[in-house]
């Protein structure tokens, strides 16, 4: 966890993105770490959480990070929470919560109740479009006898 407070601090200190770290362990052993750099790759999706799990699945080259752990120095926003999911990490460890994280403008709150709502009735309007060309896709993924199970 110091490591990825650490990083939070880099973060700020090299204007590179928002006082945010985070470090992806794997039987006691760093495979990935990052800082966020939201400022610096002007990329809102480049959360420290986020950074690291794409620094670790290269290191280990697998989109699976099943056997690892993460230390954030925050506790993970929606979408680095659905990244962690995703990424099958085994535990999350934070130190920041949410509410220290409001409190210096970082608030998560709005994300959290659009998420609850149907699409139609969320801030950002959802329209389905070609759904059954697109389908297709699937059709074809569905039938593959070499496909990898996600």
């Amino acid at each position: 966890m110091r490591r990825a407070i650490a990083l939070s601090l880099r973060a700020i200190r090299t204007n590179k993105g928002f006082p945010f770290g985070a470090v992806v362990v794997k039987e006691g052993e760093v495979v990935g770490e990052a800082h966020n750099t939201v400022l610096s790759e002007n990329d809102p999706t480049a959360h420290a959480e986020v950074n690291a799990i794409r620094a670790a699945c290269a290191r280990l080259g697998d989109f699976s990070l099943e056997g690892c752990e993460i230390y954030a120095s925050g506790e993970p926003c929606p979408m680095c929470l659905a990244a962690i999911y995703w990424a099958r990490l085994d535990r999350i460890y934070y130190a920041n919560r949410k509410e220290d994280a409001h409190r210096i403008g970082f608030s998560d709150d709005s994300f959290y109740s659009e998420i609850l709502l149907p699409p139609r009735a969320r801030r950002v309007p959802m329209s389905r479009v070609l759904g059954e060309e697109a389908h297709a896709a699937f059709v074809e993924w569905d039938g593959r006898p070499d496909k990898v199970t996600y």
